[in-house]
């Protein structure tokens, strides 16, 4: 069976973007369902997939997420990976997407799993939002917060790659990708006009539309929010990118990875370059 990718709630998980994409193992209520439940199902999941990826946002619950590392506790293993990028919700969600279909090619779960920070690169992840006034995720000048309080205000907010804020009037756009992506815009309590729009300014292939996660008002600090997504779609870009990225092999578990810490057992590479014994010895004061 193949690797399988977790989110921990039905809204964090995307219909399939082609006929390879696998389906979201969706852990649902994993903080109100009794311990030995959670713990069961998390187990059953492990042996039958044999490795685990859990997606999930800074914005997860969390006694959602307390829940989570004491079930990897308790089963004491080294099979089930959290990965927790700084990333807005619907961008975890594409993410989480994004392994699911690669979760079909020939790549081992340590790659899978890493292919994670890899992918994250080339998302272009914001928002539309009516009030700046408790937004943490992104600078916000004294005037941004002080125009956040007129009536009828709106600003478009990118959080990733690079942060950006502009109040949104004629001619406002956002930097966006020098390659070519499909967005993704999720309509809450916000119009999405001006996310919609940022799909021509983008040159994008295509825009497709989804419900808002429920953890976005949490991220950005407010409900008037509408969420946009630039990503790479196509299975065979995404396999391309992955898959030409030198290997390495955990020193700690053993696994295939790509990057400097393996994504199950968080072990980083031991250091190479530490001062052999006659450094040391020159270096000690008589």
């Amino acid at each position: 069976m193949p690797t399988a990718v977790a989110v921990t709630s039905a809204d964090m998980a995307l219909p399939a973007q082609d006929e390879r994409t696998m389906p979201a193992v969706v852990l649902r209520d994993l903080d109100q369902r009794p311990l030995e439940q959670t713990l069961i199902e998390l187990h059953d999941l492990t042996e039958l997939h044999g490795h685990l990826v859990v997606v999930c946002s800074e914005a997860t619950p969390e006694p959602v997420l307390r829940r989570l590392y004491t079930l990897r506790s308790l089963l004491e293993s080294d099979r089930i990976a959290v990965f927790r990028p700084g990333l807005p919700p619907l961008a975890v969600a594409v993410l989480a997407r994004q392994l699911r279909q690669l979760a079909s090619c020939d790549l081992s779960p340590g790659v899978l799993a890493s292919a994670g920070r890899l992918l994250t690169h080339y998302l272009h992840a914001g928002a539309v939002l009516g009030s700046v006034a408790r937004l943490d995720r992104v600078p916000v000048g004294l005037k941004a917060h002080a125009k956040s309080w007129m009536p009828g205000t709106q600003f478009a907010v990118l959080a990733h790659p690079e942060p950006q804020l502009v109040k949104i009037a004629p001619g406002a756009t956002l930097k966006g990708p020098e390659f070519g992506t499909w967005m993704l815009v999720a309509k809450g309590q916000h119009p999405g006009d001006f996310a919609t729009g940022l799909a021509d300014t983008w040159n994008c292939h295509g825009l497709r539309e989804t419900d808002l996660p429920a953890e976005s008002a949490r991220w950005w600090a407010t409900p008037r929010t509408a969420e946009f997504c630039a990503h790479l779609a196509d299975l065979s870009v995404l396999y391309q990118l992955v898959s030409s990225v030198r290997q390495s092999r955990c020193h700690w578990c053993g696994i295939d990875v790509i990057g400097d810490r393996c994504v199950f057992c968080s072990a980083t590479p031991p250091a190479h370059d530490l001062p052999g014994p006659r450094a040391l010895e020159q270096r000690t004061p008589a």
